[in-house]
């Protein structure tokens, strides 16, 4: 049965997470629904992360199993044919051995974070940005982020229903960086823990505002508690950027 690789972007304002969901508009429904549409199929896809309502992903990726071998140009143009009117496409789609796994094969995950910096709040950019209206200090809260790289337990930063066997994480990459208007947060891991990020962001903009210290978001994590975690930045200026692969096959 072949394997397809596909990358996927969507403004995730329209749904209610990835993850199908009975009787709710998901971005995993959208896709399976136009894989029906265009090979007669009833299929489950599998995905490197599952994103919370209101998420969005410039680089998605996810896999399906199909019956017929076809070309994956005509994969990728069918599916977005059937996806016309939906917030989700396809970016593009390879064959890969069937070994191949979205999640389980992924060595690392990328997220932007975007901040709109400014008294105005945004017409062009509202539901893709969080609005922070006092000026953030980027220094600060760079400094803030470096305390966060490595291998840490994240208890604090870590959702009460977050359904990981264990808080330890390595972040790779978190890194504060001013572009215009916008304050800009990438974080780079192999994987991280439900609403990390947002958890993290919530943060690191407590210090830019200079309400907290840098060295109190340290002693935050260090707390492994939940109840030391600052404000949970809004699911809006989030987005998966890309993931990551020792090696794709096929």
């Amino acid at each position: 049965m072949p394997r397809y690789r596909l990358t996927i972007e969507y403004d995730g304002g329209p749904y209610n997470g990835f993850q199908a969901q009975a009787g709710q508009p998901t971005v995993q429904g959208a896709i399976e629904t136009a894989i029906t549409a265009f090979c007669g199929e009833t299929v489950r896809i599998a995905a490197a992360g599952r994103t919370d309502t209101g998420v969005h992903a410039t680089g998605q990726v996810i896999h399906v199993d199909l019956e017929k071998v076809w070309p994956a140009d005509t994969v990728r143009n069918a599916l977005n044919a059937h996806l016309l009117g939906q917030r989700v496409k396809v970016l593009d789609a390879t064959a890969v051995d069937d070994d191949w796994h979205a999640r389980f094969s992924a060595s690392g995950r990328k997220y932007l974070y975007r901040i709109l910096n400014r008294p105005a709040p945004p017409a062009l950019l509202d539901g893709k940005v969080w609005h922070v209206k006092g000026p953030l200090d980027v220094a600060a809260m760079q400094e803030a982020a470096a305390y966060l790289v490595g291998r840490h337990d994240f208890t604090t930063f870590r959702d009460a229903l977050c359904q990981a066997n264990s808080p330890m994480r390595t972040l790779d990459v978190a890194r504060v960086e001013a572009s215009g208007e916008e304050v800009r947060l990438v974080f780079e891991a192999r994987s991280f823990l439900h609403r990390q990020v947002r958890s993290m962001t919530g943060t690191l903009v407590q210090a830019g505002l200079g309400r907290w210290t840098p060295d109190e978001v340290r002693l935050a994590l260090e707390a492994r508690d939940r109840k030391a975690c600052g404000p949970v930045a809004p699911s809006a200026g989030l987005y998966l950027t890309g993931v990551d692969y020792d090696a794709v096959e096929g």
